[in-house]
């Protein structure tokens, strides 16, 4: 059964009393046919533990054609959320995800999934995240894990976890990007209409979402402001001038509306600006820390690593497609100027 496998195989649970939201998300990124991408996208199984029908919330069933043996066959393995937070994790899930993460599979957790991964062990040591109403039970179930209930979602290599709901589709997006790069993940997040990249570190529950027009609109502005001058020196007393605040009262204000601070929001833009010029130039990468606004290489290779998980040359290596007779790419410059 491995063997017929590849890596586009995705295979998610579906239990007994389940809310259908997680399973549709999944469903809709790797099961729905993306002829238009010209790509060759997943093979989607919905798994579960009995062959018979699944109660989900809202009154209807589910039945999957695949069981436990097929769910840790795939190379990646989804678990939406578990019955009972508080119950005990089948022997049968239990061993399916060790088998799984044994054979070097990429485990994922929506929501309560987490728990799940944490009953099978796969979580011990680690940082992980849940839906925020559930961190404090997952910390107490399960000590050994390093529980952070701040976070949309945490990428652990091998083992990745998110909080609830709409955090998941966050998840599932930024698989898309790191299995086919940011173009082809921004283009199913059109699709989706949602956002194309939220970090994994930004705030699950944002003080005070809503907050007075002048507010907004001073932030707001001071957002597309720096967008459009990533190349320039960007400190929060500059962007707090652009915002007509202080300092202080800007920061919180940006913190307020976004779920974090101004100059973690800064390195995040530079990060994303230097994709398409990584993706599809041959600019050196001196060159390109410049255009988008770090100090240096080093500062670059630094922040880029720790958001995205590689070095800028081996994420080139990985997700350039430019042809060899392109031979004369137009400057970081010109293509940070087009976008």
């Amino acid at each position: 059964m491995l063997e017929r496998r590849g890596n586009r195989t995705v295979s998610v649970l579906a239990f007994d009393g389940m809310s259908p939201f997680e399973l549709g998300c999944v469903v809709e990124l790797f099961g729905l046919p993306r002829p238009e991408l010209g790509i060759p996208w997943y093979d989607l199984e919905v798994c579960a533990e009995s062959a018979g029908p699944l109660r989900a919330v809202g009154g209807f069933t589910i039945q999957a054609a695949r069981d436990l043996e097929d769910f840790a066959a795939a190379r990646t393995v989804i678990v939406p959320g578990v019955p009972d937070v508080r119950g005990e994790v089948s022997p049968g899930l239990v061993a399916a995800l060790r088998t799984a993460h044994d054979r070097g599979a990429r485990i994922v957790s929506i929501c309560s999934g987490a728990f799940a991964l944490a009953a099978a062990g796969l979580l011990d040591g680690r940082k992980a995240t849940t839906h925020w109403k559930y961190a404090g039970l997952l910390q107490e179930r399960f000590p050994e894990v390093r529980v952070d209930p701040g976070v949309l979602y945490v990428d652990g290599g091998d083992v990745l976890t998110s909080a609830g709901s709409a955090a998941g589709i966050d998840l599932l997006i930024h698989l898309v990007r790191l299995d086919h790069g940011p173009s082809v993940a921004n283009a199913v997040a059109r699709r989706m209409v949602v956002p194309p990249h939220r970090d994994g570190g930004q705030a699950q529950f944002i003080e005070a979402a809503v907050t007075p027009v002048e507010e907004d609109d001073a932030v707001g502005r001071t957002m597309e402001w720096a967008l459009a001058h990533l190349a320039e020196p960007i400190t929060v007393a500059v962007l707090a001038g652009v915002a007509r605040m202080s300092p202080r009262s800007f920061v919180r204000h940006f913190n307020r509306r976004t779920g974090t601070s101004p100059l973690r929001w800064v390195i995040s833009q530079r990060i994303t600006a230097s994709l398409p010029l990584l993706e599809t130039t041959a600019v050196p990468v001196e060159e390109i820390a410049t255009a988008v606004g770090f100090e240096s290489p080093v500062t670059f290779r630094h922040h880029f690593t720790r958001s995205m998980r590689t070095s800028p040359s081996a994420y080139r290596r990985a997700f350039n497609r430019r042809s060899p007779r392109d031979g004369h790419p137009i400057s970081a410059g010109e293509r940070l100027h087009e976008a």
